[in-house]
């Protein structure tokens, strides 16, 4: 490795270009056939954004991934919840409460489970990064810096909420069109 510092009145890339030209010329070999390369900071940044957006693109897929089984969670859990208290649906039924309130309350309530879900993950997130960035420091990276915008993880914590919400909207649904009737009767 030979590492060139250049004036800074010089463009890196056509340096870097005369530099591979009269390598090519000291080791007498041919423009595609070398046994080197030339790399400005140019070259290498770019290097660098392709493999960052290649580990993007996996670490959104695991996302999405964990979005689906987090969800299908929640939905279960909320099944689960609507036979449990299929008895307690039919006692607020024959006393007044409509189908939007059910629908309502067990919507809310899986929104809550996103929500702590979306809590747990944030408190995660920051540990892990905050851990990543005191072992680099400590290698002698202190480059790496972390911060965590406050309305990142607004957005987070709201996000969390939604996707319980939506998660729990069909069991909520048949929990609202349950009869009073069968509801009370069930056991």
């Amino acid at each position: 490795f030979i590492f060139a510092k250049i004036a800074s009145d010089l463009v890196p890339e056509s340096v870097a270009g005369k530099v591979g030209k009269e390598l090519r010329e000291i080791r007498n070999v041919e423009e595609g056939s070398e046994d080197f390369s030339v790399q400005s900071a140019k070259d290498l940044f770019e290097s660098f954004s392709t493999i960052l957006t290649i580990l993007q693109v996996f670490l959104i897929g695991i996302a999405a991934i964990s979005l689906i089984v987090g969800g299908i969670g929640i939905m279960n859990t909320m099944y689960t919840a609507v036979l449990e208290r299929t008895k307690e649906i039919g006692i607020m039924k024959s006393i007044g409460a409509t189908n939007s309130n059910i629908l309502l309350i067990f919507v809310i309530e899986s929104g809550i489970l996103g929500f702590v879900g979306g809590v747990i993950g944030v408190v995660l997130g920051i540990g892990f990064s905050k851990l990543v960035e005191i072992i680099a420091a400590n290698a002698g990276y202190s480059i790496i810096k972390i911060s965590f915008p406050v309305s990142l993880i607004f957005g987070t914590l709201l996000f969390a909420f939604v996707v319980g919400s939506l998660s729990g909207l069909v069991p909520a649904y048949k929990a609202s069109k349950l009869q009073p009737v069968d509801a009370l009767r069930y056991e």
